[in-house]
């Protein structure tokens, strides 16, 4: 799996002597690698290069504690799209930076290899730099290619070191013939050697179904995270207190979508967090899409919308609650009917009732029976 290939890849590769500077929102599995590893770690603020090169310039000039000899090495480490914030690392700064200070790159390509770039080939196509400016390419077959394992790619010297070191490698069992012919025809699919153009025809697609349903949650007034063809979006709830309601109504609904909250973010960065497939189609989209535009809606999560005061949201809560819906039933809740004078009460304080017409149900009715927002 993509999280002992960096637990156990990194301790190889860093040891005592050696610096690593590790974006602020790395995955778990490389603090756990630089942990072990234990080599001296300087936090960087995320995606910021001035913050970067500022420690670059300083603990390089300062050299190792005490003895304030040379580093043996320096690494920077990073995601090409971080897990929880959907966004993508700035590879080109990264490069020209290393390249100034003379350190060594880690990428992490495990959420974007196989869906970023037109041939899927990750964050180096996407961003236009050279595969082999990046010393470090690692990368899972779990998400993309749909198997299992993990890879360090770099250069023949790199992977001899590994072959060599490394404890995933040396320790660990060989996979499947399963396994790795699923990992082999995603490869050949990918690069078009199957004899037809699905690879690129699902990438297309992907990206098509990423940046519409992020336009989409824009609209709505959702504060959603991450860049365009990032299939990756985290829409944020912030209060921790919300995120179970969010996914049982979501599942009442039959969307299957993943809250996270503390510890693995901060106490008040909770968010759900949605990740979209090239195999979506756009009924399913738009009826993930009415579902959680609802369950927000009464919930006061429009944070980007152009809303009353925040007293008013605690109003509108009172005259329309939210209905519970059993497990089963229809794709929308009958919903108790509100009496004249509260529904002229509504209007004036500039809500709507929020009720669906029967052309949007009748539409919603014919999607899959199933929809997984988030894998």
């Amino acid at each position: 799996m993509g999280f002992a290939t960096n637990a156990a890849s990194i301790p190889a590769l860093a040891g005592p002597g050696t610096l690593v500077l590790s974006d602020a929102l790395n995955h778990t599995s490389i603090v756990a690698g630089v942990k072990a590893s234990g080599a001296i770690v300087k936090v960087f603020r995320h995606n910021d290069m001035a913050h970067l090169e500022k420690l670059l310039r300083f603990h390089i000039a300062e050299g190792q504690p005490r003895t304030h000899r040379p580093w043996k090495k320096v690494i920077i480490v990073v995601e090409g799209i971080y897990s929880m914030e959907g966004e993508t690392t700035l590879l080109p700064q990264l490069v020209a930076l290393k390249r100034r200070y003379k350190a060594y790159l880690y990428l992490d390509e495990a959420h974007s290899i196989g869906c970023m770039g037109e041939r899927g080939r990750g964050l180096c196509e996407h961003a236009g730099v050279d595969p082999a400016d990046v010393d470090v390419l690692m990368g899972t077959f779990t998400k993309s290619f749909g198997s299992a394992g993990g890879y360090i790619a770099g250069s023949k010297k790199l992977i001899a070191y590994l072959r060599q070191h490394s404890p995933a490698h040396l320790y660990a069992t060989s996979m499947a013939p399963g396994v790795a012919q699923q990992i082999i025809s995603a490869i050949l699919l990918l690069q078009g050697k199957d004899g037809t153009n699905r690879g690129a025809a699902k990438i297309k697609q992907l990206h098509g179904n990423a940046n519409y349903f992020r336009q989409r949650l824009l609209d709505m007034g959702l504060h959603v995270l991450g860049d365009w063809d990032s299939p990756v979006m985290p829409i944020m709830v912030y209060h921790l207190c919300y995120i179970s309601g969010i996914s049982r109504r979501c599942l009442q609904r039959h969307i299957a979508m993943v809250v996270v909250g503390f510890p693995a973010t901060a106490l008040l960065m909770s968010r759900c967090r949605v990740c979209i497939s090239a195999s979506h189609t756009r009924e399913d989209l738009d009826y993930a899409l009415e579902v959680i535009y609802d369950v927000c809606s009464k919930m006061g999560l429009q944070y980007n919308a152009k809303q009353l005061p925040w007293p008013w949201s605690w109003v509108r809560l009172l005259l329309w609650p939210p209905q519970e819906c059993p497990v089963g039933s229809s794709s929308y809740c009958k919903k108790g009917s509100s009496s004249s004078l509260w529904a002229w009460f509504g209007s004036l304080l500039g809500f709507s009732n929020a009720r669906k017409t029967a052309a949007v149900v009748a539409a919603a009715g014919k999607a899959q029976p199933l929809v997984t927002a988030a894998a």
